[in-house]
């Protein structure tokens, strides 16, 4: 435990120690001047207060008695900001002292402007020259230009399209994409109304994806216009690639009766890249390789260039072995003419 007796005894000496200093001519010294310093400070201060300054401030801005059927689509200004000039002791008491109260503006005195609302800059100068000193001058204001746009409860349903960059990573491709909710609730003026047909999500990028992607985003912003929901749920959907080969007969097209064409060989490999959701479903009849009876009177070869007519969207980097066959055009007897007719 501590010794109550050599605590006391190391305080007096300590008290001892200041007292002594306190008193001493050297202190008294040093205390007329710091007192000195004090008055020279104050005369210092108050003569530069004196002089003009700048300064920024802001105010608070209210739009009051908006009708409950009214929708603001764009909203007015929350604050202004105001660059004032003045003595600095008048600035040291707006910064301190002084409270600005809120610009108030009265919806019904612009109703009849319609529905975009440039409030005059002569009336914001005044409401806030009004709660300045007489001696205060107003520089500048921003925004310069105080608006709110409202409509009068006119809407409509318009869908909603994805603006992004989307992506798959190797092997992988984009198998589909939703947007959740499809459609949302426009409000605007009825001249801009009448001009939305899609409302649009703001830009994303999503790169590489191999699995299901789901994000957040929030709808595209237009001056003017509200949207109702704001924002929307993006999905997605990836799948992976796979390899098929499927053996696809070589079809001719226009050929005259009687004449029939023969290709060696009469089938051709196809091979492509599919997602393995489609792989199984995959056929021959997806797709089509034609040759036409013009493209063979036109040709000087024995051998034909093969292209492929029709090919399901869900194939990609599709490719034929052989590019290229060698074809007969074949003359029917005349009895198969006939029983060709007959049939």
């Amino acid at each position: 435990m501590f010794d109550t007796k050599v605590i006391k005894k190391h305080y007096l000496i300590a008290y001892r120690r200041v007292r002594n200093f306190l008193l001493s001519d050297r202190c008294r010294e040093f205390l007329i001047f710091l007192f000195f310093v004090f008055v020279s400070t104050c005369f210092w201060f108050l003569q530069t207060m004196n002089d003009k300054y700048q300064a920024v401030f802001k105010i608070p801005v209210r739009l009051k008695d908006v009708p409950k059927e009214v929708v603001m689509t764009s909203e007015i200004p929350h604050e202004v900001r105001v660059k004032v000039e003045d003595r600095g002791t008048v600035l040291l008491n707006y910064m301190l002292g002084r409270t600005f109260f809120p610009i108030v503006f009265n919806f019904e005195e612009y109703r009849d402007k319609g529905g975009h609302v440039q409030i005059p800059v002569a009336d914001v100068v005044r409401k806030i020259t009004s709660q300045l000193n007489n001696s205060t001058r107003l520089v500048g204001i921003r925004p310069d230009t105080l608006e709110f746009i409202y409509s009068q409860g006119e809407a409509k349903k318009i869908p909603v399209a994805i603006n992004g960059t989307i992506s798959a990573g190797r092997q992988y491709y984009v198998s589909g994409t939703r947007v959740s909710p499809d459609s949302v609730t426009v409000y605007a003026p009825k001249d801009l109304l009448n001009s939305l047909t899609v409302a649009y999500t703001a830009p994303f990028v999503a790169k590489d994806l191999t699995d299901t992607m789901r994000i957040h985003v929030r709808l595209q912003k237009l001056r003017g216009v509200k949207f109702i929901p704001e924002t929307a749920d993006v999905t997605v959907c990836t799948d992976m690639y796979s390899e098929k080969t499927l053996e696809i007969p070589v079809v001719g097209l226009n050929f005259p009766s009687g004449k029939l064409l023969r290709t060696f060989p009469s089938k051709v490999q196809v091979t492509f890249q599919v997602g393995l959701k489609d792989f199984k479903a995959a056929s021959p009849e997806d797709f089509f390789i034609g040759v036409s009876y013009e493209e063979l009177l036109e040709n000087k070869s024995d051998r034909i260039v093969l292209n492929i007519k029709k090919q399901p969207e869900y194939a990609s980097h599709v490719r034929m072995n052989p590019t290229a066959v060698e074809y007969l055009i074949e003359q029917l007897p005349e009895e198969a003419k006939t029983d060709s007719i007959d049939d």
